[in-house]
């Protein structure tokens, strides 16, 4: 056992892993593997290992490690050990690489590219799966070929070539592969590095994986790593794959569908419980619950729960999910998350009690970037309304009822909405007109809009002397 790591496990604990490759950003199917791996580990009381699989050298980079671990920080998915990466654990697998050489459970295939490809068109003509055919694998009584001269060879898995390799799926079911019908894979290629299946059975076999909940398109490598661990004499964890997320009009999510880092909701201005409960129920259910916290997912979360049918992504309930949790916030939570997004569109968030204009904007917001803009009223610079709507609607009557409204604004006893409804519903039935006739003048001559929200809350929260100062000129 590797000892880059420290375990503190106990028999038979639980153990997931979340392992997703630098490669891009995390997008929304790796975060809801990541979510499903993290609530069964911590359902089950166990351990959930974040790993990060960095052999790729040509396209996996320090910013795409960076928008992982961005990713997950802003999802709340803390890992309990890790972040790992496989580029610090050569010298590990050239070992494990080493002894499965030494066992003859692997071995040295000097096969070029070009002689491979020829091996899998012949196979391809005969009707039958292409694949390499075994030139190099040993066999008793078999010669070899001569070894050829200035060539360095790659490192193949001796499959077992008779039975079936099978496993019960959590998500699937049965699944069942012939082991005739599998390669012998390249563990190590011709410069020594490890391959991809070969790190992620030495990762999973060292850090004591017991349960890998992952994409269903990595169920046909799955026979391929169980055989490489029964080499090994590992252990061979549970498997759950999962059906891939769709697009809202059924084809593979993309970019055009929002199949972007998850960093961009948060852009967006998603909350993350949010977002993790909307990923939830992308392929998992418990009854007809639409709207649980983490906690009540931790509680719940079965895999025999999770879907075999691809679920579908659907940005009109993902902004439900998100409306309801802005109205369940408090207002000093989505001040602190707003007053940045202010800032951005060059409003002052320390114009107002910004935790004030949350609880009047609230109620109709689906993100907080909304709020965000519905706080510029307040906290962004004034701009006087059009000329033309002016001249439309603050006539002569306009006029005295403003000035009617400033005095008696002046003489209020508190400056709260209660009693600027209360003298705004008064000077209505003095004057005996309709509400249009004071509330649109007002709401253009103090916030330079049209439309507001409800004018008396708006006018509390300006305050009674900015009021009075945008209404002395009238």
């Amino acid at each position: 056992m590797a000892d880059f790591f420290t375990m503190t496990t106990t028999p038979n604990a639980v153990r997931t892993r979340f392992a997703p490759s630098p490669t891009g950003f995390l997008h929304l199917g790796g975060a809801r593997t990541a979510l499903f791996s993290w609530a069964f580990a911590r359902h089950h009381g166990g351990t959930f290992v974040l790993r990060i699989e960095d052999t790729d050298l040509e396209r996996s980079t320090p910013e795409a490690v960076q928008a992982i671990l961005d990713g997950m920080a802003w999802l709340e998915l803390t890992p309990d050990e890790g972040p790992f990466y496989q580029m610090q654990r050569m010298d590990r697998y050239r070992e494990v690489i080493q002894r499965m050489l030494d066992e003859g459970t692997a071995y040295y295939c000097y096969s070029s590219p070009e002689e491979v490809e020829a091996m899998r068109e012949k196979a391809r003509a005969a009707g039958l799966k292409p694949r390499y055919d075994g030139t190099w694998r040993p066999e008793p009584g078999k010669t070899l070929p001569p070894i050829p001269a200035d060539r360095k060879p790659v490192v193949r898995f001796r499959n077992p070539q008779d039975g079936v390799t099978a496993w019960n799926d959590m998500v699937k079911g049965p699944i069942a592969f012939d082991n005739s019908e599998l390669d012998d894979l390249i563990i190590a290629r011709p410069d020594g590095t490890p391959t991809y299946n070969f790190c992620v059975v030495v990762d999973d076999w060292d850090m004591a994986i017991t349960h890998v909940i992952r994409g269903d398109d990595h169920v046909n490598n799955t026979p391929r790593q169980i055989n490489i661990l029964r080499a090994l004499g590992a252990d061979i964890p549970v498997y759950g794959h999962v059906p891939m997320i769709l697009g809202p009009d059924g084809e593979k999510l993309s970019k055009r569908h929002g199949a972007v880092s998850v960093m961009e909701y948060d852009k967006a201005g998603y909350l993350p419980d949010a977002m993790v409960n909307y990923l939830a129920r992308l392929g998992w259910s418990h009854g007809n619950d639409e709207i649980f916290t983490r906690e009540q997912l931790v509680e719940w979360f079965d895999t025999r729960n999770l879907s075999k049918s691809p679920a579908q992504w659907d940005p009109k309930k993902l902004n439900w999910v998100n409306a309801h949790y802005i109205k369940q916030s408090s207002d000093a939570d989505l001040a602190a998350r707003v007053a940045p997004r202010i800032l951005e569109r060059g409003g002052d968030p320390q114009a107002v009690d910004l935790a004030d204009v949350m609880s009047l904007l609230k109620a109709r917001a689906e993100t907080l970037n909304e709020l965000a803009e519905g706080a510029m009223l307040f906290c962004g610079p004034y701009t006087p309304a059009d000329p033309a709507l002016m001249a439309e609607h603050v006539d002569d009557t306009a006029r005295t009822l403003l000035a009617d409204f400033a005095a008696q604004a002046r003489a209020l006893p508190e400056w709260n909405a209660e009693g600027i409804d209360a003298l705004i519903k008064a000077l209505l039935a003095t004057h005996g007109v309709k509400m249009p006739k004071l509330g649109i003048p007002l709401r253009l001559v103090v916030t330079g809009q049209k439309q507001t929200p409800s004018i008396g809350h708006v006018l509390a929260i300006l305050g009674r002397d900015l009021v009075l100062e945008r209404l002395s000129g009238y």
